[in-house]
């Protein structure tokens, strides 16, 4: 009994990330400078993140990279060593 309920969970994970896929939640196409971030932000990113895949969305004016989970690609916001998402100085 336990194989059969892993499959199933184990397929509604699988059925749940193709439908998230078919989704443009990550803003690609109003992103710039993939993976060529200024110098002073790779300075203050924190541990642990995909630089490589680093990004600037004007949407919100803050810096996001890829994580590669288990399942799916999620893109999450750039942070210092303290947590802080990093994000560009707002005018006005």
């Amino acid at each position: 009994m336990e194989i059969q309920q892993y499959v199933r969970r184990l397929g509604s994970a699988l059925i749940g990330a193709l439908l998230l896929g078919a989704c443009d939640t990550t803003g690609q196409n109003a992103t710039q400078n993939i993976g060529n971030l200024p110098e002073a932000v790779v300075e203050l990113a924190g541990p642990g993140q995909n630089l490589a895949t680093a990004r600037f969305r004007e949407e919100d004016g803050c810096y996001w990279y890829e994580h590669n989970g288990p399942v799916e690609k999620t893109l999450l916001p750039l942070r210092t060593a303290g947590g802080n998402p990093i994000c560009a100085a707002r005018e006005g």
